[in-house]
This record gives structure tokens, C-alpha cells and sequence, in this order.
């Protein structure tokens, strides 16, 4: 497999010419101060986007020269915010997510055509069981953002006890701890939910019971669906479902496309070589899984072609097998 070897420091950067406002790492937020009603039905977040912004397929504009970035609000991105008609609320924390992820039309021009009509940006957190699972759908053809899916994971293995600590540990420096008790649901549930927004936006079908239809998980790195996701299945007792069968680790297509002298062996470098500003807080679930978006958008806008580099097989899904020589190891 070839690639078009453009190296970072001549990208031209899609973040210069106030195409997306550039701005210093705030400082991490406490995110919610308010305790949600906890009665909520078990449904998908619908739409992604603030009721203000209508959904377009179409790519973003440029954001206003008066954009500041602020916060998501955890609860909005779960379906439980009980604060939409606040505007001190609204004002603190954002309910758009693609507000953080505008693309030029200038962009959409210089892309190549992709093996997939749609990537899932994907990253998990939690290394003993899964703490969050975000997912936000990118279209392949406009780059713009589709949809989200965001849920915080409650372990099925652990005593209350070792929970608290757990979350406090993980959680408490982002001031989310309390969010993540509100609104973390066990796994099989969250993947139940999942595969309902799956099947909402056609990506998926349970009668069909295989791959995505037209789409691809995107990584960064193999950890989240070659290790993870089979081991907290384990743990749940449920069967691995069949769209985990492949991915795309973007560090391996990174590689290959740009061919730094320094490997990235991560999405902070990764971000770095390509002077993109990484906002909101490191390893919070939704904000890496946004960050890792954006330095997908900016391949996309490079000419990169975007291909599966990992796969494994239901009759033996603990063998994995690699198709690029040239990989992250």
C-alpha cells in the first residue's frame, strides 16, 4: 500500500486564517455544580447539536471571530440535561459539539475519496473496566460531524468502595466525578443503547447481526477494540459484538502518510507535529475522542486515504492480524 508522503512541518495549517479560532488549554473545569433529575428513560441521544444550529450535511462555516471554548456539558451529551432553558448554563457550557470541529469548504475540496462513508471516532477510558465510551460519526464525504454517542460506564466487577476510589482517582481533577455517579450505567446496557443509535443512523443491523455498514471505528491506537472492548465483554458476560471485528488505528495511517522523523506514538504528538491546539482535559473520554477527530479532519483535508489496519475473525476473534508492515508498535 503507498502513500503520499507529505511531511508535517509543510502541511499547511487549517487553523491558521481564523479558520478555526486557535486558544490556550483552559484550565480543567468543574463541570456541572447542579444534581440532575435521575429518572430518565434508557434512550440514545438523538441529535448532537444545539436546538439554535440546525443540522446540515454540509461542512461547518468559519466559526465567529468571537467563538471562546468552553466546556461540554456532560449531562446534554448523556440526554439529561434539565438546564436547556437556563442561559447562565448555557452560557458556561457548551451543547454543540460541532462547534469545536468547524472545516473550511476549501477543505472538503482537497480530500480523496475514502474507502468508508462514515468514521466512528472512538476512545475509551478506564484501564481495569471501561469508564466512558464515546463515539462521534464524521462524515467521510463533507467532514462534517453527524452525531455523537456518549455514555460513562458503571463496572460490573468492583465493590462500591473500590468504585468511589476508582472514579475519584480518574475523575475528581476534572471536577466530573459527580456527573459520572449521576448518569454511569453498566455495560451491557450502554451497549444496548448503543446499538440502538447504531441502527438509528443505519450504520448497523441486529437482524443482519455483522460488520458497520459503510462505516469504520477510528483509534488511536489498538488498545480500545483489540484489548479492551473483548475483556470488559468478558467481564459482563456478553458476547463480543460483530462490528468490533475491525478498525482503523490512525497512528498507523499517520505514520505512513506523513513519515515524521519522530514517530507519534500518540494523539498528543500527533497534535503536536500538525500545530493543532488540543482543547479541554487529556483523557477525558469526550474531549481525546474530539481531539483525536480533529487530527483525522486534518489528514482528511491533507489527502490522506483512510483504510482498515487491523482485523480479526468470530471463530477466532483473539487473533488479530495487522495489515500494515510499517505500524505503531
Amino acid at each position: 500500500m503507498s502513500f503520499l508522503k507529505v511531511p508535517p512541518w509543510r502541511v499547511v495549517s487549517s487553523f491558521r486564517g481564523s479558520i478555526i479560532p486557535i486558544f490556550e488549554t483552559p484550565p480543567k473545569p468543574a463541570y456541572q455544580t447542579f444534581r440532575p433529575f435521575l429518572n430518565f428513560p434508557a434512550t440514545y441521544t438523538q441529535c448532537s447539536f444545539s436546538p439554535s444550529v440546525p443540522h446540515s450535511s454540509t461542512p461547518s462555516a468559519i466559526p465567529d471571530a468571537s467563538y471562546r471554548w468552553r466546556p461540554m456539558c456532560l449531562y446534554y451529551t448523556q440526554g439529561k440535561c434539565t438546564k436547556m432553558d437556563d442561559p447562565t448554563h448555557l452560557e458556561r457550557f457548551n451543547h454543540d459539539c460541532s462547534r469545536d470541529l468547524s472545516v473550511h469548504a476549501a477543505e472538503v475540496e482537497r480530500m480523496r475519496p475514502q474507502n468508508f462513508d462514515f468514521f466512528l471516532v472512538f476512545d475509551l477510558e478506564g484501564k481495569v473496566e471501561i469508564l466512558e465510551f464515546p463515539v462521534l460519526i464524521i462524515d467521510a464525504k463533507t467532514m462534517s460531524i453527524v452525531d455523537f454517542f456518549h455514555r460513562f460506564v458503571r463496572p460490573s466487577a468492583m465493590t462500591e468502595q473500590r468504585i468511589n476510589e476508582y472514579i475519584e482517582n480518574k475523575y475528581g481533577k476534572f471536577g466530573v466525578d459527580r456527573v459520572w455517579h449521576d448518569t454511569a450505567l453498566p455495560f451491557n446496557e450502554v451497549i444496548q443503547q448503543f446499538e440502538a443509535w447504531l441502527t438509528h443512523h443505519h450504520l448497523w443491523e441486529p437482524k443482519h447481526g455483522g460488520s458497520l455498514n459503510q462505516a469504520a471505528f477510528v483509534t488511536c491506537g489498538n488498545w480500545d477494540v483489540k484489548t479492551q472492548i473483548p475483556r470488559q465483554c468478558q467481564v459482563s458476560k456478553i458476547k463480543l459484538p460483530s462490528y468490533f471485528m475491525e478498525w482503523i488505528n490512525l497512528k498507523d495511517v499517520y505514520q505512513n502518510f506523513y513519515n515524521p522523523i519522530k514517530e507519534a506514538r500518540g494523539m498528543r504528538t500527533m497534535m503536536e507535529q500538525l500545530k493543532i491546539p488540543m482543547l479541554g482535559s487529556h483523557h477525558l473520554g469526550i474531549d481525546d475522542a474530539k481531539n483525536i477527530a480533529k487530527v483525522l479532519l486534518r489528514m482528511l483535508a491533507d489527502g490522506a486515504v483512510i483504510p482498515i489496519t487491523a482485523r480479526r475473525y468470530p471463530d477466532s476473534p483473539g487473533n488479530v492480524h495487522f495489515l500494515f508492515k510499517n505500524r505503531i508498535r
